[in-house]
């Protein structure tokens, strides 16, 4: 362990949008550091608890995503890998989810704005109440976490790189080690787009979105080339969701997309049929607490997509 490898802060107006490897630092540390980040959501504060689903088409597209940092490691270099250790996640308990029309799994049938706000319990972290209908176990994680790609110029921070970035991996959550290649002189690591809950796929395009602090430690592995991030856990990853088993519906096709979207068109088809929900809101329910799955790419031509749907939400 370094000498001066002390907690740092990382606050709110230390942010960016887009990765640029010729952005300032917003500090330079030695590996072995630990970071406190005091990340926005995804919105850069645009809702508020008394938001409408009219607030959605204000959303400014240009301050999306926003990410603290970035953070040169000192003696960072291409080829190198850089261990991030995910020690604590500090959520706010406002949140929320939103259908942006053109964005999402099923953007061309979801064409208008629908949000659903959240409010929870940031100590307790209790299972969080989706209107009437049931409630929505929490596991907080980043949705955005990187390091700047080696190529120059302002990148967008929406699609996932080599290098990280917009990975919206629900199970980055406390306690998990990621590790990033490295592309560029001290790393420059960022984090932000924090979330609350949320699915494996997040189908409608936004999880519980919350702004919350973030504990990391950021390491260094020297010259050891990684081809993509890859992580730990340090334990199972679908514990809280699974207690009360599964409904599960499949899409089965020679296009994993469309067996992806057919698979959740029957999910939100019984949701509203089954429980009586509006068709947006269970697409936003089934973003944050459904997961999309690969069962089958073998048996061509055609592969089989299944989407879990977790009964304890609705009980």
């Amino acid at each position: 362990m370094c000498q001066n490898c002390l907690v740092k802060t990382i606050h709110h107006p230390q942010h960016h949008f887009g990765w640029d490897n010729s952005l300032a630092p917003a500090a330079r540390v030695a590996p072995g550091t630990t970071l406190e980040f005091h990340c926005l959501d995804s919105g850069n504060g645009h809702f508020s608890p008394g938001s409408t689903a009219a607030a959605v088409g204000s959303l400014p597209f240009d301050k999306i995503n926003p990410v603290n940092g970035p953070v040169y490691v000192e003696g960072a270099q291409p080829g190198d890998v850089l261990k991030i250790t995910l020690d604590e996640f500090r959520p706010g308990g406002f949140g929320w989810t939103a259908v942006i029309p053109g964005f999402g799994l099923l953007a061309e049938e979801f064409t208008a704005p629908a949000l659903a706000l959240w409010q929870y319990d940031r100590h307790s972290m209790a299972p969080c109440a989706f209107g009437e209908y049931g409630k929505v176990p929490l596991k907080p994680f980043a949705g955005t976490i990187g390091v700047a790609p080696g190529a120059p110029g302002l990148h967008s921070v929406v699609p996932p790189r080599r290098v990280g970035g917009n990975l919206d991996i629900r199970d980055l959550t406390a306690g998990c080690i990621l590790y990033l290649p490295v592309e560029t002189a001290g790393a420059l690591f960022s984090i932000g787009d924090t979330h609350a809950a949320q699915g494996d796929g997040e189908v409608c395009g936004t999880a519980i979105e919350s702004a919350m602090d973030v504990v990391l430690t950021l390491d260094l592995i020297k010259n050891t080339p990684l081809p993509a991030p890859r992580f730990s856990t340090p334990g199972p990853v679908t514990r809280h969701l699974d207690g009360d088993g599964y409904e599960v519906f499949t899409g089965v096709g020679g296009d994993l997309m469309t067996a992806a979207r057919d698979a959740l068109r029957y999910t939100i088809d019984w949701l509203c049929r089954e429980h009586g929900m509006r068709a947006e809101d269970a697409y936003m329910l089934c973003s944050v607490c459904g997961d999309l799955r690969i069962s089958e790419i073998v048996d061509a031509p055609n592969w089989v997509v299944s989407f879990y749907f977790p009964k304890t939400v609705l009980q």
